[in-house]
């Protein structure tokens, strides 16, 4: 049986959640910090590309914060959650299948439909109609293929926001300029143990024999494996 997945991820979800009500931030650098106002939690892209790291302690951040005028917010969780249901109830409209991942994720079934990219960019538009929050959409075979058409759709702004995955030629291409560290369950502890034995892509993890992958380190990267190689093993409603 054929799936088609779409990872849906909302753009620096917290920041963007802040600007619905100060317009006047568009394009002006932001970050929001945790509760006791310690760290940096999340951040807008223009603070991504100033070099600030996310968990950064806002007292190690101030004079770049002064520099650049960004503007600071305290964590607003009860506004973040109300944002999410309804973009979550925008997503419903698109799939019979929506399983609510986190608070800024989802993962669609679109099995059955047809031009993907289109309707991915309709999703899109949307939401951002409907809920005023920006998101990238990632399709693919499978979960973990469709999160790293997601981790493109984000990085590269030539593909407007989407990435579809349906071919195999396409999915090998991302896979050969995309670090392990970016796959799907792959963290930092592991990312290491791969890089030891040369495998610092997501292409070389996908030629990894999964039955000495499951043997030397666990079932869950070997499932990883098969589904960089296009074969679904998580189902919509797994985490």
């Amino acid at each position: 049986m054929s799936h088609t997945f779409a990872l849906v991820d909302c753009n620096n979800f917290y920041a963007s959640c802040e600007r619905l009500f100060r317009p006047d931030l568009k394009n002006v650098p932001l970050v929001v910090l945790s509760n006791n106002d310690g760290c940096i939690v999340a951040r807008s892209q223009e603070v991504k590309e100033l070099g600030i790291k996310m968990g950064t302690p806002l007292f190690k951040a101030q004079q770049e914060i002064e520099r650049h005028g960004i503007q600071v917010f305290s964590s607003n969780y009860t506004l973040y959650g109300d944002i999410s249901a309804r973009v979550m109830q925008t997503l419903e409209q698109f799939s019979p299948n929506v399983e609510v991942y986190s608070i800024d994720e989802a993962f669609l079934d679109l099995a059955g439909m047809r031009d993907l990219s289109a309707y991915a960019q309709t999703i899109r538009s949307t939401v951002i109609k409907h809920v005023g929050i920006p998101v990238c959409v990632g399709i693919a075979p499978t979960k973990t293929l469709s999160k790293l058409a997601n981790y493109a759709a984000k990085k590269f702004k030539a593909t407007q926001g989407v990435v579809d995955l349906s071919d195999p030629e396409r999915q090998k291409r991302l896979l050969q300029i995309t670090p392990v560290s970016e796959v799907w369950g792959v963290g930092r502890k592991l990312t290491e143990k791969l890089q030891s034995i040369g495998v610092d892509t997501a292409l070389r993890l996908a030629q990894m024999d999964p039955h000495q992958a499951r043997q030397r380190f666990s079932v869950v990267l070997e499932r990883t494996i098969c589904e960089l190689n296009g074969e679904s093993c998580l189902q919509l409603d797994e985490a």
